[in-house]
């Protein structure tokens, strides 16, 4: 494979416009949307997922991060038709970023007066000297080697330092003006480093002229001056300007090319409905003023009898069919308009239908509800708290990249169903007006987990829960606080959460699909209606971009399910970190770790990509006893 070739889900992740990309020889950025080659036919496909487009509508009004007042849709990322034969197909624009360089031979000497001198290329008597250059400066027309003054050919390599601000603006550092200040220079400079481990205390940038400065110092704010709201994969500058909260001008922050903070992309994701059940729903939904008060089949046949428009309307549909979605729509406060879409995933899942979707290869959804004896066959106690158990057999999930962040990725969604589009403020637009966002449709198979709500309330009345939960959410809401806007997740979330990665670790054990391969989608929703129950459940799924889905293994596990649970939690009573794991305290915290309760890389914490919410909010000891919690489990792993 060409090294410069990418996965389409690595396009709508973590290299999507905006992203720095390291080749062999250099550094890109991703260019923007605009810039994409997408015309030709066949060059891109369209992904029709109306509740996603509309969640995006919804929660972007106002943002740069699309077009307002035009339609939005979902593309493909160019993709190659077949049509250009052996030559380059269509494909994604990339730029020169960042545009200094330093030169890969080390030069005798050190400049003005820097160190001890030593002989070329010798990197163990004092500090190591390489000539800084910019991009116009090397050799055209390739651009990969510099020609000093005595006409030598030098490698070069990108410097790994850029500047930026949470606005997601970046840019060059200005290397003449921090180290001149206003004083104009054009003598060559150089990267001095004096250790072994680029530590910036170690390393400096020094000029001919004598002046020098300490990469350490750019870390000071300030120190690189204000940012000037450049897009370099836009090729613009932020018509908006960058100012900061208090409308004062945004101070640059140094940034490492490499690092894991310089690119946090924003991703929104749906599991698609069937067809059929969608566009019944939003004919019901049209409608429910005449349909609301039916109570049964017939009822629905008599609401026909006496409404041309509604007899119209539903000539494609049985009347049984009508009643059931009436009902499920009721009770679950119009799912399908619901502006979390993870509202109509679980009422469908949680349904009870023997048979969800079509059984068919183009199918966007087929799961079956499975009886209890087919995963209980023996009245497990453990199970008790399990309502039921749904096997997907085939399902589409939808991956959506609508914008960016850097220094600091975007706050998880609350237990209201808001989630991060509403709340990422500073995310970073993809193109100068998209009127478009790109987008891919993934198909796989997974395992729905229903939990009783009555057995969450009752575990959450008992006085030892109440003791454990007061102390956990006292850390969420610490965490929360450091984080302007954003609100803390809920215990019962917290529950669920360590339950899918208790479970996503040993179904990798089971099924033989590799972790990475697994995701979650938590489903910790309030009641529907003010008296009503809660709606808890975890979807456990592996998705590929093939049209055949997956291999089926995840589905068998539910065969296999009270083995699974047992094996899953018998794992978190003892942790390879314990004491310390049981004993930590999320209240003594301010980070990260103040959503943990007993919790860490030897227990609960998992591939990052595989977790919904960045590792956040998790604690064995809501699942069972740790040395440090007893009393405060959902399972009881002695009964």
């Amino acid at each position: 494979m060409s090294k410069d070739v990418l996965r389409l889900s690595q396009i709508v992740g973590t290299f999507g416009p905006g992203a720095m990309v390291d080749l062999p020889d250099r550094s890109v950025m991703i260019s923007g949307l605009d810039n994409w080659e997408m015309g030709g036919r066949g060059v891109f496909r369209v992904i029709e997922e109306r509740r996603l487009v509309e969640l995006l509508e919804q929660r972007l009004q106002g943002d740069p991060r699309i077009a307002q007042g035009k339609p939005l849709s979902l593309r493909t990322p160019p993709i190659d038709p077949g049509l250009f034969g052996a030559g380059p197909g269509p494909g994604v624009p990339a730029t020169i970023f960042p545009t200094w360089f330093s030169c890969d031979t080390v030069e005798p000497g050190s400049a003005a007066g820097g160190g001890a001198d030593h002989r070329e290329g010798d990197a163990t008597r004092g500090p190591r000297r390489r000539r800084i250059v910019q991009w116009t400066n090397l050799d055209p027309p390739q651009r990969k080697k510099y020609r000093d003054d005595g006409g030598k050919s030098h490698e070069v390599t990108p410097l790994r330092f850029v500047c930026g601000c949470e606005h997601g603006h970046l840019q060059d550092i200005p290397w003449r003006w921090v180290v001149h200040s206003e004083v104009k220079c054009s003598e060559p400079m150089w990267l001095e480093e004096a250790g072994t481990s680029g530590d910036p205390r170690d390393t400096k940038v020094v000029c001919g002229c004598g002046k020098s400065l300490l990469l350490e110092q750019l870390f000071q704010a300030g120190r690189l001056g204000f940012c000037r709201g450049e897009r370099p994969w836009i090729a613009d500058v932020d018509p908006a300007g960058c100012k900061d909260d208090n409308g004062q001008p945004t101070k640059l922050r140094l940034l490492t090319r490499s690092a894991t903070n310089a690119y946090f992309p924003q991703v929104a994701t749906v599991i698609s409905l069937p067809e059929a059940e969608d566009r019944l729903g939003r004919i019901i939904t049209e409608h429910l003023t005449d349909l609301r008060e039916v109570g049964s089949a017939q009822e629905v046949a008599m609401a026909r009898k006496f409404n041309q428009a509604l007899r119209a309307a539903l000539e494609s549909y049985s009347d049984e069919d009508v009643f059931a979605r009436v009902q499920q729509l009721k009770s679950g406060d119009i799912a399908s308009t619901a502006p979390d879409p993870r509202v109509a995933e679980y009422e469908l899942l949680a349904s009870g239908r023997m048979l969800i979707g079509v059984d068919s290869p183009d199918a966007l959804l087929h799961a079956a509800t499975l009886p209890r004896s087919a995963w209980d066959k023996g009245g497990d106690p453990l199970l008790k708290g399990i309502e039921a158990l749904v096997a997907v057999h085939r399902l589409r999930e939808v991956v959506c990249l609508y914008g960016f962040t850097r220094f600091e990725s975007s706050p998880p969604m609350s237990d209201d169903g808001l989630e991060d589009i509403g709340l990422a403020v500073r995310g970073a637009p993809l193109g100068s007006n998209p009127e478009w966002l790109p987008a891919i449709q993934q198909h796989g198979e997974g395992l729905f987990i229903q939990i009783d709500a009555g057995a969450v309330e009752t575990w959450l009345d008992r006085d030892k829960t109440r003791s454990h939960v007061k102390r956990l959410m006292t850390g969420f809401r610490n965490w929360a606080d450091s984080k302007p806007g954003v609100r803390p997740r809920g215990v019962v979330y917290a529950l669920l959460h360590s339950l899918s990665h208790a479970l996503m670790t040993e179904i990798a054990l089971d099924c033989g699909y590799p972790a990475s391969a697994l995701k979650e989608r938590v489903y910790a929703l309030p009641p529907a209606t003010p008296d009503g129950p809660l709606r808890c459940g975890l979807l456990i799924y592996t998705a590929t971009a093939g049209t055949q889905g997956t291999l089926g293994g995840l589905v068998e596990v539910a065969d296999r399910f009270s083995v699974v649970l047992h094996s899953a939690l018998r794992r978190l009573e003892v942790c390879s970190s314990d004491p310390v794991c049981a004993d930590h305290d999320p209240v003594t915290h301010a980070d990260d770790r103040a959503t943990h309760g007993a919790a860490c890389h030897g227990c609960l914490l998992i591939a990052e990509t595989s977790c919904e919410a960045r590792n956040l909010f998790l604690d064995r000891a809501l699942l069972v006893e740790t040395m440090a919690e007893p009393g405060a489990a959902f399972f009881d792993l002695e009964s």
